[in-house]
């Protein structure tokens, strides 16, 4: 397992356009994801320890972000052939176990993750209502274990900023986890 951290957030960058299905089959883009003050792209997989640290953190966030009028997906890029526990099957299980609020998503070829210049799960990508890259950085203080709960919370105060002023907060620390497991060619 390779740890890796984030690139600096490209201010302003735009989304990039994808098409991907969830663990039903259903498609979506940016614009049936974004909310009317922004969208939260989410790299994550379910055998990250990474990951797994944060995963009721990061349900908790996306829903309180709704409020907001901020609204998240989850993309998984991950080879589930030399990775199991990041199969479809296994996503659906848990987005079911973790009361996933938010559309799971499959990046198959991984041009999408290559698209975005994601490196790591989770690799958190946080745009406005315009879909202008506004943050790119981590959940909290978390690392391969949960940090204590009264942590600061930079990726949910990042983006209640984006929700109420357009613009992300220009100091960001950068998430930290798993490297992206590349398909072998």
């Amino acid at each position: 397992m390779v740890s890796l951290e984030t690139p600096v957030c490209e201010f302003d960058a735009p989304i990039i356009n994808f098409s991907l299905a969830d663990t039903d089959g259903k498609f979506w883009s940016p614009d049936t994801l974004k909310g009317d003050k922004g969208l939260l792209v989410m790299f994550i997989c379910n055998h990250c320890p990474y990951v797994k640290a944060i995963r009721e953190r990061i349900v908790r966030d996306t829903d309180e972000l709704k409020q907001y009028g901020i609204n998240s997906v989850a993309i998984m890029s991950n080879d589930p052939t030399e990775y199991p526990e990041d199969s479809p099957q296994m996503m659906a299980k848990v987005a079911r176990d973790f009361n996933f609020s938010f559309p799971y998503l499959l990046d198959k070829t991984q041009e999408v993750a290559k698209a975005f210049g994601a490196v790591c799960t989770p690799d958190f990508f946080g745009y406005n209502s315009d879909l202008k890259l506004q943050y790119r950085g981590r959940l909290d203080e978390s690392k391969k274990a949960t940090a204590d709960p009264n942590v600061k919370r930079d990726l949910f105060l990042a983006m209640q900023e984006v929700a109420t002023t357009g613009k992300g907060p220009k100091e960001q620390i950068p998430s930290m986890g798993c490297s992206i497991k590349w398909l072998k060619t």
